[in-house]
């Protein structure tokens, strides 16, 4: 363990729950250690954290929760880089882009995802980077390219350059289709799913020529919000 870490170590261990420990294992059936905490838990010492700490030590702090392995210290290291305005940022980006050779589970993905989510907003042409994961031969990694990307399933209203990186992205989407693992596809109707409130024509189109090549769950999902079901 090192100097780094320990202090908030030691914060996040102070609120163990050990019976709470052995289910969350059993749940996400994962082989690490894990303390039991609340995610409201995290959050509310990340916060602290947060205040207590320059933007400057915030990437070696994360970086030192990340290194332990631990559940809940991989959680905390994502949302304490999960803020929409970092200056400067490059550092946290390249942090977080590291953390994908780690991913193994859809929990601790998703944080850091949700980190990435800010720090690609704050800067759209960090895509690049994030389309090198489309052809990754690690299964979270190509995933976590749909996942970091949902902000832009989601814009109200768009401009050109996000319409753009829109179609982009669901370019990415059509070259996973025929991939049949689980998370991937279910990662796919994620993203058409949250684009058909905003754009349901597109997702509508995308069915019709894609569709017969996804899961019927995938499928199904992508068409939850679609006035005429396609399946």
């Amino acid at each position: 363990m090192t100097e780094t870490v320990a202090p908030y170590l030691a914060e996040l261990e102070a609120k163990a729950d050990v019976e709470r420990a052995v289910e969350m294992a059993r749940y996400h059936k994962v082989d690490r250690p894990y303390l039991g905490l609340r995610n409201g838990q995290i959050d509310q010492l990340t916060r602290s954290w947060q205040n207590r700490l320059s933007v400057a030590d915030w990437s070696l702090v994360a970086d030192s929760l990340w290194q332990t392995n631990i559940y809940e210290c991989r959680l905390a290291a994502s949302k304490l880089l999960t803020r929409p305005r970092i200056t400067p940022d490059g550092k946290i980006w390249q942090l977080i882009i590291s953390w994908t050779e780690d991913f193994d589970s859809w929990a601790i993905a998703d944080h850091a995802c949700m980190a990435g989510q800010k720090r690609l907003l704050a800067d759209p042409s960090r895509l690049e980077d994030v389309e090198l994961w489309v052809t990754s031969s690690k299964m979270w990694a190509r995933r976590a390219a749909l996942v970091v990307t949902l902000p832009w399933a989601r814009m109200k209203n768009p401009e050109k350059g996000d319409i753009e990186r829109r179609e982009r992205i669901l370019g990415w989407a059509e070259a996973y289709v025929s991939d049949h693992e689980w998370f991937i596809q279910k990662a796919i109707a994620w993203w058409l799913r949250d684009l058909s409130k905003r754009d349901s024509s597109c997702v509508e189109e995308f069915l019709r020529f894609h569709g017969d090549h996804m899961k019927p769950f995938a499928r199904k999902e992508a068409a939850k919000y679609l006035s005429q079901a396609i399946f």
